[in-house]
Formats: structure tokens, C-alpha cells, sequence
């Protein structure tokens, strides 16, 4: 005797139009002693920036603009890293110049970054006052939680 499944596939089917409809990435419902829970997982392609031809001779500007070890950089006191997992933006729009520059002085309060998280852009401000000795993110880049993302002295 076949017995009936207490899961109700048209409500399975029904939550799933439902995140595909939205933004959600899950959703779950509970009854009594029965929880449904539909999930779906979001693959993001990353492009990574292509190196151009490094000149005969660097500029001093260059020079100064010379990334800092992600290794070296954590450990430096200055460093600013990302409060979450997300997309880091170095601009508040494609067109618009970036917040920061490497050697610009920043204020405390200032927002040097942009973290998209879930469609929010979260703003990523200067912790203290100082110089911007390095920026460790492109435009665009994919940051994890805690990842450094600039060093300011």
C-alpha cells in the first residue's frame, strides 16, 4: 500500500517561481513538524584584468602606484579590509573618476570604496586620516570578508 507523501510538490513549485521571481536565494516554510526549504545557487563569472606591456622605464608615479603584498599589507596597521563578502567598486559609477588615488590624503569618515553585497552597495569610509599608500582591489573585483582592500598611512 503505497502511502502519501506529506510534501506538497505544487508548494515546492510554487517557492520555486517564487525565487526565481525575486531576488531571494532561498526561501523556507514551516508547519507543524514539516519544513520545506527550496535554495538556489548563483555562479558569478569573474574577468580578470588583462596586464598591459610594461614600459622600457616605470614613471615615479608608477613606481609609487606598485601594489602591496596582500601578505605584507594585512599585517600593516593602516590597512582597511572588507567588513564583507561582496564586490568591491573603486567608483560610484562606470564613468565617474575612482574615490581614491594611490599618494591622495583622506579623511576619517571619507568613503574611499563601494562593497555590493545582495544588490546593496555598501560604503567602505577611512577608519583615520591619512595617505593612501596602496589599493589592493580593480574595479569590479570579487573581495571576501576580511580580504585587504587598501592601505592608508
Amino acid at each position: 500500500m503505497a502511502t502519501k507523501s506529506p510534501i506538497d510538490p505544487e508548494l515546492v513549485r510554487e517557492m520555486a517561481q517564487l525565487i526565481n521571481e525575486t531576488d531571494l536565494t532561498e526561501i523556507e516554510v514551516q508547519k507543524g513538524d514539516l519544513r520545506i526549504r527550496v535554495a538556489r545557487t548563483i555562479t558569478a563569472t569573474v574577468m580578470a584584468p588583462v596586464a598591459a606591456a610594461p614600459a622600457a622605464a616605470p614613471a615615479p608615479a608608477a613606481a609609487a602606484a606598485a601594489p602591496v603584498e596582500a601578505k605584507a599589507a594585512a599585517a600593516h596597521p593602516g590597512t582597511v579590509t572588507s567588513p564583507m563578502v561582496g564586490t568591491a567598486y573603486r567608483r560610484p559609477s562606470p564613468e565617474a573618476k575612482p574615490f581614491i588615488e594611490v599618494g591622495q590624503e583622506v579623511k576619517a569618515g571619507e568613503r574611499v570604496l563601494l562593497v555590493e553585497a545582495m544588490k546593496t552597495f555598501n560604503d567602505i569610509v577611512a577608519p583615520r586620516a591619512g595617505k593612501v599608500v596602496a589599493i589592493l582591489v580593480e574595479d569590479g573585483q570579487p573581495v571576501e570578508y576580511g580580504e585587504p582592500l587598501l592601505v592608508i598611512e
